[in-house]
């Protein structure tokens, strides 16, 4: 389509917007305003950036394509700005959406804390007492590796940097942790088989860690490195990991519904419960870069935090759902 018959087509629409949203004035002062009908704004909304996505693709002038993207940027400022649903949507995830998800779910959370910290308390227990069981989980390399991690002769905390930078380590840690979620999650799809087994894996490594890093006395520097971050980042696997059992399970026992349907509707506890843990990750990949590997801070505040934040988050998830199930309860 030629740009001429493409703007004869759409131009009164886009003066109708332009009018509306103040990007220009009418011809006339004696000209009435025309009526803008706010219900359609949504429709309009996603036309005019079809219109922006045609011009480009089609090389239309950069005028025209300069007008659109004007008129796209307002239109959506107006929506995501002004719109008391957008504005107070996060709120309401954090208060209502979250906590709900956790509460309907708390049999599949309970199912991964166990297969989470069960083995892991095994592990911690074994690699404490045996100073060759770590070798079960890992390579010498590996274990060469995190022991220099958390040497108290070491003046940087935490992993190697590839960068010197606590940025860099704040991109490395988003993207570590969210990709153990992320699969932790995602391989529940094979009813419920792959969550298990990243949860009961998750466990024994952090558990042979914890146990071989005690047993060699590096707990000075270890654990005033990992209490702060893990508040968040331990029980943001441990709901991964039941949003993943949520999803195996329910194509296991569908129950009155055909197993697509199931999997649809359990889908929607799932996706809020890895949007809660993916904000959790996101915390602890900034305390872990920006906090828990300062060694300028006394070990006492490190544990004072730390302690403060695991009763803050344990505190806000269990709150939050009883409150959820009570007033479902009332109601």
């Amino acid at each position: 389509m030629k740009q001429q018959t493409f703007e004869k087509n759409h131009c009164a629409t886009w003066e109708l917007l332009e009018t509306e949203f103040g990007e220009s004035t009418p011809k006339s002062k004696n000209e009435d305003k025309p009526q803008f009908d706010k219900s359609r704004f949504a429709p309009l909304y996603r036309e005019t950036c079809h219109h922006l996505a045609q011009a480009k693709h089609r090389s239309y002038s950069p005028h025209l394509v300069d007008r659109l993207n004007r008129l796209v940027l307002v239109m959506h400022n107006t929506l995501y700005s002004n719109n008391s649903r957008f504005r107070y949507q996060g709120l309401r995830f954090l208060i209502q959406d979250f906590p709900q998800a956790l509460y309907d779910n708390r049999r599949y959370i309970g199912i991964s804390a166990a297969l989470f910290l069960l083995p892991g308390l095994f592990m911690f227990i074994a690699c404490l007492t045996n100073d060759s069981m770590i070798y079960t989980m890992m390579e010498p390399v590996q274990v060469r590796q995190f022991e220099a991690m958390y040497d108290p002769a070491n003046s940087a905390l935490g992993r190697e940097r590839q960068s010197d930078t606590d940025l860099a380590m704040f991109g490395y840690y988003i993207q570590n942790n969210i990709g153990i979620s992320f699969r932790t999650f995602a391989s529940g799809i094979a009813f419920g088989l792959g969550s298990i087994f990243f949860m009961v894996f998750n466990g024994l490594n952090i558990g042979a860690v914890f146990g071989h890093i005690t047993r060699i006395g590096f707990e000075e520097t270890f654990y005033p490195f990992v209490v702060g971050h893990g508040s968040f980042e331990l029980t943001a696997i441990v709901f991964s990991g039941a949003a993943g059992l949520k999803m195996g399970f329910t194509l296991l026992a569908p129950g009155s519904y055909r197993r697509l349907t199931a999997l649809r509707l359990a889908a929607n506890d799932a996706i809020r419960i890895i949007y809660g843990s993916t904000l959790m990750l996101l915390i602890a990949a900034f305390l872990e870069a920006f906090w828990s590997s300062s060694s300028t801070l006394p070990v006492a505040v490190k544990y004072g935090v730390g302690a403060l934040l695991w009763v803050l988050v344990l505190g806000w998830c269990t709150l939050a759902a009883r409150k959820v199930g009570r007033r479902r309860l009332g109601s």
